[in-house]
């Protein structure tokens, strides 16, 4: 296949002050300027509440946060005609928890994707692992900038050897320089020059340096150390110049601030040259060895410094041979001898110059371009186009958005009685009206918000859905109605057990949760009325829901001795069908199965962790785990029970109808069993049944429509179904709500080192 000759990026891009923009902006360069010159294009992230003038190759900009930016990005790179795509990877420059937003893009992409890693944990979180896991998986070729992060790739994330290729941090190709003359043109002639570069902030080790100087400055007394670089952005905008200042300060301390120099500039390419040609000696004291790529250290290297270094991985892989001098972490007498004698020895340093030098020539733009296209061909030539097969195996969540999550098309459903049950397409069709088990969903969502202390459904259809649910009621037969017709005509007295038991269950989380005190007592009042009738209910459904409102409804109100022996009713109830129930490989309630089947597992893990009482837990996990056997696809997707087969005794579960309550449900299921036991692997269970809303089903298909909310009513045999209902939405919701509020919970500490910028 011939070399791509369209080229798009994906990473930060200049303005923006960091190295992957710097980066990005250079190969991109390289690239138009090399033997067979390509087009180029970029897709920028912008960092929250920021914005940039970006250049006119900058084709489109992702806002950090909003994951439909990612959709969008991805469509835009699809139309574009480009021949590849390539990706600059750092877990901090993308949105959501260790950048997994860029997911939703990848999943999206039909391009082949060469992908640049510039950061590689050896010791990540879990879900660093599935993120660069994922991304790994989506990339065609994935490019390293050194033989450790070939071995990182390969042992700890499972990468195949012979998919990555290792390309060294591109220079800029300049002759070998004299920095005596440099300092002349810079005004500081006669003077040993110490340099460090890059954008401020505590993880650089400049503290190291400073305490070093008194030891530095008794042997070379002339000698000045410049630390040339802006603040960090970030640090910048939560702490000012706290750090820097605090710098200053330690430099006064010690006596060493007429030879230590502070230049607070992000400065450009040929400044930054100039700086690097007139320095006697670099150093980059970073205090962590996880740091793959330095972008300054490469430059400085590559020019012919002497560098001075602690042993972070990029550090060894250059440096070794006599190329350069590594010292020992946050050691302030090794730095400084190892200084002072590069100092004080003119030839050792012209011979360590020389050979940096030399080594260097690999690195060159020019160079690195073409190993770049080299990687960018094989890409091409290995990349297969998505199928709807491979989107089962290969189709990966898009994550929900806490802050702006989408709630288009459930205004669409609601007017001023509630929510409509059915859509033509994603047209209300009012001709079947209304239910209280959609209004009792859509009061649980508001719920389920106000507990997460977030926004979006407005109080005046909150209090619609309370509303419907108070009409609902009928105190005659002591039980709620279900259907209402458009015209506001009840079409029946009493509505399902189930119904009544969703609907305790919405009364419950409104009591706990809800942002209006007046509302609260009203849904635990009627709760108190409506609870009572359920000990005569023979669905374990209904006995699930009932104990699902218990368990938020109890803690709104824990002095209610009634609700408390309700609770251990049910409970019982479902351990007693267990016991008749179960047998040798099939741990299950009942003979067949139904809808909303994790319920029944969720209501006891839920009622065991609130009551301290193992046994619940015990049979809900163990339920829960039979139930998955039947709900995994041949190639590990979750496959929702279908409706065409339900209690069929003795069979296995028919494929079809699959429908969005079943993903919720076992969602929430995997959730608790996950509170309940701390074991990870229940958070990729929930994420792989979400996973069936946005593409990992049977068919390969997103459901859901990130733009408006919207989720199709489920899966036909042959297609999805193209309603858009007030189930389906609401049920789209809660599960984006339940999984956002785990992950934020989850959400790990930022590396210490990051290569976020150029270092």
């Amino acid at each position: 296949m011939s070399r791509p000759a369209r080229i798009a990026f994906i990473g930060n891009s200049l303005p923006r002050q960091c190295g992957i923009a710097t980066f990005t902006g250079d190969i991109s360069q390289a690239l138009m300027d090399g033997v067979e010159p390509v087009q180029t294009s970029i897709v920028a992230v912008t960092d929250a509440r920021q914005s940039y003038a970006y250049p006119d190759d900058v084709i489109f900009e992702i806002r950090e946060e909003e994951v439909e930016d990612y959709v969008t990005a991805a469509r835009v790179l699809n139309e574009g005609r480009f021949d590849v795509v390539s990706l600059q990877h750092e877990f901090g420059i993308f949105g959501g928890p260790d950048g997994e937003h860029i997911l939703a893009l990848l999943e999206n992409l039909r391009i082949p994707l060469v992908t640049t890693c510039h950061t590689i944990l050896a010791e990540p979180t879990l879900s660093q692992h599935r993120v660069l896991q994922k991304v790994a998986a989506q990339s065609s070729r994935v490019v390293v900038m050194a033989e450790k992060g070939r071995t990182l790739l390969t042992e700890i994330y499972g990468v195949a050897p012979q998919k990555i290729d290792v390309i060294a941090h591109g220079i800029p190709d300049r002759p070998f320089h004299d920095p005596d003359l440099a300092k002349i043109e810079r005004g500081y002639a006669g003077r040993p020059i110490i340099l460090t570069f890059g954008l401020l902030s505590p993880n650089k080790g400049i503290e190291v340096v400073i305490d070093a100087m008194p030891a530095i400055l008794k042997e070379s007394p002339e000698a000045l150390y410049i630390v040339l670089g802006a603040t960090h952005p970030t640090l910048l905008r939560q702490q000012g110049e706290a750090y820097r200042d605090s710098l200053r300060q330690r430099t006064e301390r010690l006596g060493v601030d007429h030879a230590v120099q502070f230049l607070n500039r992000f400065v450009d390419l040929p400044t930054l040259l100039d700086f690097i040609a007139m320095c006697d000696v670099y150093v980059t004291p970073y205090l962590d060895e996880a740091q793959m790529t330095s972008g300054t250290l490469s430059y400085s290297f590559g020019m012919g410094s002497a560098v001075v270094s602690t042993p972070y991985w990029h550090a060894c892989d250059l440096l070794g041979d006599g190329r350069g001098v590594l010292v020992p972490f946050g050691d302030a007498p090794a730095t400084a001898n190892a200084i002072a004698t590069l100092l004080g020895d003119d030839e050792a340093r012209m011979a360590m110059r020389k050979r940096a030098y030399e080594a260097g020539r690999a690195m060159i733009w020019s160079h690195v371009a073409t190993l770049y296209l080299d990687s960018m061909t094989k890409a091409r030539t290995a990349y297969r186009p998505k199928l709807v097969s491979d989107l089962i195996s290969l189709r990966i969540k898009r994550p929900p958005q806490q802050t702006a999550l989408k709630l288009g098309h459930l205004h669409t459903m609601c007017d001023d009685t509630g929510i409509i049950q059915h859509a033509v397409f994603s047209v209300p069709d009012r001709s079947h009206g209304y239910c209280v088990d959609d209004n009792a969903r859509a009061l649980l969502l508001s719920s389920l918000l106000s507990a997460v202390g977030e926004t979006g459904i407005a109080d005046r259809m909150t209090a619609s859905f309370a509303a419907f649910v108070e009409h609902a009621w009928n105190p005659d037969t002591g039980r709620f109605r279900n259907f209402m017709s458009y015209d506001r005509r009840w079409l029946e007295d009493k509505g399902s057990e189930d119904s009544h038991g969703r609907t305790l269950w919405a009364l419950g989380a409104c009591a706990l949760s809800d942002t209006d005190a007046p509302r609260r007592r009203w849904a635990s009042a009627l709760f108190t009325q409506a609870m009572s009738v359920t000990l005569d209910f023979r669905s374990p459904r209904a006995w699930a829901f009932t104990l699902l409102g218990l368990n938020d409804y109890c803690k709104a109100n824990p002095q209610d001795a009634q609700a408390r022996m309700l609770r251990l009713r049910h409970a019982d109830s479902l351990m007693d069908l267990d016991r008749r129930v179960s047998k040798s490989g099939r741990r299950w309630f009942e003979e067949g199965l139904s809808y909303e089947n994790a319920r029944l597992s969720q209501a006891l893990i839920m009622t065991g962790i609130a009551t301290k009482v193992p046994a619940f837990v015990e049979t809900g996990v163990a339920t829960l785990e039979w139930l998955m056997t039947q709900q995994t696809g041949e190639k590990g997707n979750f496959r929702a029970i279908g409706t065409d087969g339900f209690f069929e005794v003795g069979q296995p579960p028919r494929l079809f109808d699959q429908q969005p309550v079943e993903a919720t449900a076992t969602v929430a299921a995997c959730l608790a069993a996950y509170e309940a036991t701390s074991d990870r692997s229940w958070i990729e269970a929930a994420h792989r049944a979400f996973d069936w809303f946005t593409g990992s089903n049977d068919h390969g298909v997103s459901l859901v429509d990130p733009e408006t909310g919207s989720c199709r009513d489920g899966l036909h045999v042959d297609r999805p179904n193209e309603n858009r209902g007030a189930e389906s939405v609401l049920c789209y919701l809660i599960s984006c709500v339940e999984l956002g509020r785990v992950n934020q919970m989850l959400r790990p500490i930022p590396p210490r080192v990051s290569a976020r910028q150029l270092s």
